[in-house]
């Protein structure tokens, strides 16, 4: 069930947070190089949001233990919710930066997957098609009846390019709150759909999609920090997420770039 259409007023307010986390990508991706470490790369954002006063949605983030920082940084075979610290990033890696934030009572969260130096073919490849495969997802969600077809679409186009799709996390609507119902899978099975609940795609929707994709199987398993969840064939793995609301003339990205006459505030 659908529980929040928000309004026009509302959908341009969540730009707000929107555009907060679009720039701490931007700084992110300036530092992104060998030998930076994942905690360098989490403190630069943690010190973005701090000049705003707006409030970091990952930070202690309540789960078996607190999550203790405000981005998930995963790299190569770790798929979501790494947690950054002394690793240092060395050439041919992938890594996966997710984060959000709140301010003015609204959530912004995106995800994006970076290269640190020259990767492999293959590597390229997956980043490439884990990007197309959510830019995907925000062409279809004006010109379909329901979730579940933009889901199936997403599915085959993966596949299709050889890799596949986690099936253990998916995206969520997001507004007030950063994950609010419903849940919105990257994947199509009848018997998920119905578990997840499928629903009709309707102005006033945003959404926060986000297809995690693997160069080998979809299976995956969690670490013994209780967070990091990795490929269980150590196959590596792309993340890129965007909040999109859904509007009566179509898809509006509240994280993508800013336009000539936006601020960051």
């Amino acid at each position: 069930m659908i529980r929040n259409l928000r309004s026009l007023r509302e959908i341009n307010l969540m730009r707000r947070p929107g555009l907060l986390v679009w720039k701490a990508h931007q700084i992110v991706r300036e530092m992104i190089r060998p030998g930076v470490t994942t905690g360098e790369l989490d403190q630069a954002v943690a010190n973005h949001f701090k000049q705003y006063d707006a409030v970091p949605l990952f930070l202690n983030y309540p789960g078996t233990v607190p999550f203790p920082a405000v981005t998930c940084i995963s790299v190569n075979e770790e798929v979501v919710h790494g947690i950054p610290g002394n690793r240092e990033l060395v050439a041919g890696d992938i890594v996966s930066v997710d984060t959000g934030c709140q301010i003015g009572g609204w959530c912004g969260d995106a995800a994006v997957t970076h290269a640190v130096g020259e990767i492999s073919p293959q590597a390229n490849q997956l980043l490439d098609v884990t990007r197309s495969v959510l830019e995907l997802a925000i062409e279809l969600m004006p010109v379909k009846r329901k979730w579940s077809e933009v889901a199936k679409e997403m599915q085959a186009y993966v596949n299709d390019c050889g890799f596949s799709v986690v099936e253990d996390f998916v995206g969520h609507a997001i507004g007030r709150e950063m994950h609010e119902k419903p849940q919105v899978p990257n994947y199509y099975d009848p018997e998920k759909t119905n578990q997840h609940g499928d629903f009709d795609l309707r102005p006033g929707m945003v959404l926060a999609i986000e297809p995690m994709v693997n160069t080998g199987s979809k299976h995956v398993k969690c670490l013994d920090d209780h967070w990091t969840v990795v490929t269980r064939d150590q196959g590596l793995s792309a993340h890129f997420e965007h909040t999109i609301a859904l509007t009566n003339d179509g898809t509006k990205v509240l994280t993508a770039q800013p336009t000539a006459d936006e601020e960051i505030l």
